[in-house]
């Protein structure tokens, strides 16, 4: 029972990234932005990962259904046409970091029936993932979900992917007072809720922005890009600000094999 709380480059090399990179044996200590000493990927403890768009590929029916079924509601409840609930739609995900935030703080919204309006989709068109399952399984630590959705929609992603078993906890957007990524506040009620130490843990998010205040907190973050991002021209700017983000993929599960497959250093002798 889960604790309720086109041309693609290959970013795993790093010869092809115009970015600071840091294979997945080593850290770069921070980059820019940041300070924390940080501990090689494959010796944290804990690894907090998105949900939607990163264990499952940007490219996904999935995802597009919740678009539309939030343009409907709010085309629904506030009267407006679908071109116009899809603007604000948008405006709000940007500066609100969800929809949902912005129609509660601008309209005074109740969260619950959005919620099971927008989540109330086809699963079944996720395909099961074994390689991840298994680089999962490989993976050394406690495992947890941190994301914007809901637990229940975690919960049916996770069974749909056969992932289920390798999560310690959900920190949804319920148990985060509604309080979405990626405003601090959220973060805080996280690592408290599940007790770890933020500078032995990484995050793995789709969307780098959401990276920020995890790097903040000492954590080492793990961007995971797609070109084909169904949002990548809502936050297409955030390019500009990389100096929290410690490690970029485009291949999730390949990354993970990498890090189980780095040796560890052995240690130091005084």
């Amino acid at each position: 029972m889960l604790q309720v709380l086109a041309y693609r480059p290959r970013f795993n090399d790093p010869k092809t990234l115009r970015l600071p990179f840091a294979a997945p044996g080593r850290s770069t200590g921070g980059m820019n932005q940041d300070h924390h000493p940080r501990p090689p990927v494959n010796q944290l403890e804990t690894w907090v990962f998105d949900l939607d768009n990163t264990l499952y590929p940007a490219s996904s029916s999935l995802f597009p259904q919740i678009d539309v079924r939030m343009r409907q509601f709010i085309a629904d409840r506030l009267g407006l046409g679908l071109d116009e609930a899809f603007a604000l739609q948008k405006r709000y995900y940007r500066e609100f970091g969800t929809t949902l935030r912005g129609l509660m703080t601008v309209h005074g919204m109740e969260p619950a029936d959005f919620l099971a309006y927008v989540h109330d989709i086809d699963h079944s068109v996720l395909e099961a993932a074994p390689r991840l399952d298994a680089a999962l399984a490989a993976l050394p630590g406690r495992k947890l979900i941190f994301t914007n959705g809901s637990e229940r929609h975690a919960e049916k992603v996770l069974a749909q992917l056969g992932l289920e078993r390798h999560f310690a906890g959900i920190f949804d957007i319920v148990a985060a007072r509604f309080i979405p990524k990626p405003q601090s506040e959220c973060y805080d009620l996280m690592v408290r809720r599940f007790d770890f130490d933020p500078r032995s843990a990484a995050m793995v998010e789709d969307l780098q922005r959401n990276l920020a205040p995890a790097a903040a907190l000492g954590m080492t973050t793990v961007w995971v890009r797609q070109d084909d991002h169904p949002d990548a021209r809502v936050v297409m700017d955030d390019h500009d600000h990389m100096g929290h983000v410690h490690h970029i993929t485009d291949d999730l599960s390949h990354w993970l094999e990498q890090v189980v497959a780095t040796p560890k250093a052995p240690p130091s002798v005084r």
